[in-house]
């Protein structure tokens, strides 16, 4: 049988126990042009929270009754496909259930012997592709910048930094609690980390860029953009990748008062999606992949089982309580 979650209602705040219904339902077959994957992983990302919302965005919205979608990982198990065989492991969007029916458009193969499977959705997945372009292409960072990354232990921050390290940058990260911040300085090889839940943001960040900064990755949005914005220096650049501070709100998204500061030093704040890059994945993934193998970039999931915990696990990107790349193991 199929585990499949399926989303029932749309949340207001905090999703709770009866936003998703768990269903089981046979293991599909494959028709003609298609294969059956059993999928071995399920990618918990923040942007999934706002997936559930019915508003204009830059992908349709999950409909009620539909499996929540979620990025995957696993094995194809019945292929009637000219381009999967038996056997192949592939990645792509297979949503939150144990086995999938697909015409294969969005799913690639992947390469095991390379990386475990879990990789491929965290590092050489969408989280790692995010920082790649986002730090690149968007940030333009460039050798002895001052870069600063909010959520910086998670899936994409902890990738962001470590690039900004290996492109020569200055690199601080804003994460909460000291054992976050101990992982970014000792294990990462940030140059700082401002402890955001016991320590003063403000502060922090004048001892860390006592300069200024140059490059601002933002995961969170709220009051540390708001901080951000008032340490820039001249041209710097914001990227806003994410809002995980605001996705829960049930009052108004909380936007930035220091916005001025863009035009006191000419910065730019430029919004960044990840599926505008897709044509060049092939090269990012080059050269994470040769990062990770000189060992300049360290990958780290945690991974928790069992498609019955998916909420409790969700749940994890915004209470904090996880480190790096967040997944779940769901088949049996």
């Amino acid at each position: 049988m199929n585990k499949q979650v399926k989303l029932s209602k749309r949340p207001i705040g905090v999703p709770d126990e009866s936003t998703w219904t768990l269903e089981t339902n046979p293991i599909p077959a494959a028709k003609e042009g298609e294969v059956v994957i059993k999928q071995e992983y399920i990618s918990l990302d923040p942007a999934m929270r706002g997936w559930m919302n019915d508003m204009k965005s830059y992908i349709p919205p999950v409909q009620i009754g539909e499996v929540m979608r979620a990025g995957s990982v696993g094995t194809v198990i019945e292929s009637k496909h000219p381009h999967f065989k038996e056997g192949d492991v592939v990645s792509g969007w297979g949503g939150v259930q144990q086995y999938i029916a697909t015409n294969g458009e969005g799913f690639y193969k992947v390469d095991t012997n390379l990386a475990p499977m879990p990789v491929y959705i965290g590092t050489l997945g969408m989280p790692g592709m995010t920082a790649y372009f986002g730090i690149l292409e968007v940030g333009k960072i460039k050798e002895g910048d001052v870069v600063l990354v909010s959520g910086a232990a998670g899936a994409v921050g902890s990738i962001v930094g470590q690039i900004a390290k290996i492109k020569g940058c200055t690199v601080v990260g804003i994460a909460g609690g000291p054992e976050k911040c101990k992982y970014l300085t000792e294990t990462l090889g940030f140059d700082g980390a401002i402890d955001y839940k016991n320590g003063n943001v403000r502060q922090g960040l004048k001892e860390h860029c006592p300069k200024g900064i140059d490059v601002y990755f933002d995961n969170v949005g709220g009051e540390i953009l708001d901080l951000a914005l008032s340490r820039i220096r001249r041209n710097a650049r914001i990227v806003i990748c994410g809002a995980i501070s605001q996705y829960n709100n049930t009052t108004p998204i909380k936007g930035p008062s220091n916005y001025l500061s863009l035009l006191v030093n000419r910065g730019t704040m430029q919004g960044m999606v990840v599926m505008d890059y897709t044509k060049d994945f092939g090269k990012a993934a080059m050269d994470m992949g040769s990062w990770m193998a000189q060992g300049k970039l360290k990958s780290r999931e945690d991974i928790y089982e069992g498609i019955e915990n998916f909420r409790d696990t969700f749940m994890r990107l915004f209470t904090g309580e996880k480190m790096g790349k967040l997944v779940l193991k769901v088949s049996e």
